[in-house]
């Protein structure tokens, strides 16, 4: 972050609500300070009637926190970002990406950097919270709550007043319980092949209203569409995105799953285990691209990813010993993987073939991306 605001006149922290962007822009920015402007509170929204005159005179970081409400204030800040002194760098934070990147994209082109913030990180709360970790998610006050029935209180309200109040605030105009009922039908769909005429036969509506009720959950970062990976095969492959709830917190609300039990006995228990997994190594990797790949004869790799000239692959194993499988060797073979890493809740590492390697999940929280581009590479 430090870095991001040294080397760009505007940086962009999005990420979803009650993640800890405005905790983030506190450390460097106090909220009396005459350069912060909170766009939930009257006193800084009328201190913007007249955006220039507030704005040009300001010295050193100047931060804006919920900039998705005014969009106008992108073109002036390209007029700012653009004087020659530079007396001043912007921090923006917002909570809907779609609007917000694209709106800085047509404004703010080259001048801006976009970091994403996601929740409390495995590596960031301790392997041995493990089990609560994913239980609960990365929502701050949902894993810190002092217990499992306050957690799935918080996020139940969470996701009420989400509905109710923040997605109109982002100029939606879609009814709360509409979008509930598919939210919830999505939790049981966690991890699945998107089917948007399953899921639109299910809620009544149309297949558009439908992909357009997905594209709004991801937008917001409440939901992950992962992309197929399409290699050059002489074979079928599933060309629909697979669906993973970004937060395994809610998506155990909404099934719903209150304590590490119930969850362990739930039947989606497998499938939030891979979305959890998928969410954390991506948080350790922070890869250039992500993808899924399967065909059509069953051949499936969970997680590919593209970082620094590497092919990488991960399967997620709720196994006690995964094994080697035909699955496996065909995906290290079609996608030319560099290193194929399977995750899996044990307690040791050990090798399964050239270039494939079981690893625990508090392994890839603790020692980060080297893991999963496997020893001795």
């Amino acid at each position: 972050m430090e870095k991001a605001l040294r080397r760009s006149r505007v940086v962009a922290l999005i990420g979803p609500r009650q993640f800890g962007k405005t905790t983030l822009a506190r450390q460097f920015l106090p909220p009396d300070s005459v350069n912060y402007f909170d766009l939930e509170d009257p006193a800084s929204l009328a201190r913007l009637e007249e955006p220039m005159t507030a704005l040009r005179d300001l010295r050193g970081l100047v931060v804006i926190d919920e900039i998705h409400r005014r969009p106008e204030l992108f073109p002036i800040l390209r007029v700012l970002a653009d004087r020659e002194s530079l007396p001043a760098r912007f921090l923006i934070l917002g909570s809907a990406a779609s609007g917000l990147l694209r709106q800085s994209s047509e404004s703010l082109a080259g001048r801006i950097e976009t970091i994403s913030l996601s929740g409390f990180s495995l590596g960031e709360v301790g392997t041995a919270s493990k089990g609560r970790h994913w239980l609960r998610g990365g929502f701050p006050r949902s894993f810190l709550a002092e217990s499992e029935e306050e957690s799935l209180v918080w996020r139940k309200n969470f996701i009420q007043t989400f509905l109710e109040r923040d997605i109109p605030q982002f100029g939606i105009s879609i009814p709360a319980p509409a979008l509930l009922r598919f939210w919830t039908m999505l939790a049981h769909y966690h991890g699945q092949v998107w089917n948007a005429a399953e899921l639109a036969r299910s809620l009544g509506v149309n297949e558009s209203t439908a992909r357009r009720y997905l594209d709004l959950l991801g937008g917001v970062f409440m939901v992950r569409s992962l992309l197929p990976w399409h290699a050059n095969l002489k074979k079928r492959q599933v060309k629909s995105p697979k669906v993973y709830f970004r937060d395994t917190g809610l998506l155990h609300a909404l099934l719903p799953t209150g304590s590490e039990r119930e969850l362990l006995v739930h039947p989606r228990c497998g499938a939030s285990w891979e979305g959890y997994i998928i969410e954390e190594v991506i948080k350790v990797v922070q890869p250039e691209e992500a993808y899924f790949w399967a065909t059509h004869n069953g051949a499936e790799l969970d997680l590919f990813m593209l970082k620094d000239g590497r092919r990488l692959g991960v399967e997620c194993k709720r196994e006690d010993a995964p094994r080697l499988t035909p699955s496996m060797r065909i995906a290290m073979e079609d996608l030319e993987l560099d290193h194929l890493t399977v995750v899996y809740p044990g307690d040791r590492s050990y090798p399964l073939g050239d270039r494939v390697t079981v690893v625990p999940l508090e392994e890839v929280a603790a020692e980060g991306a080297d893991v999963l581009r496997g020893r001795g590479l």
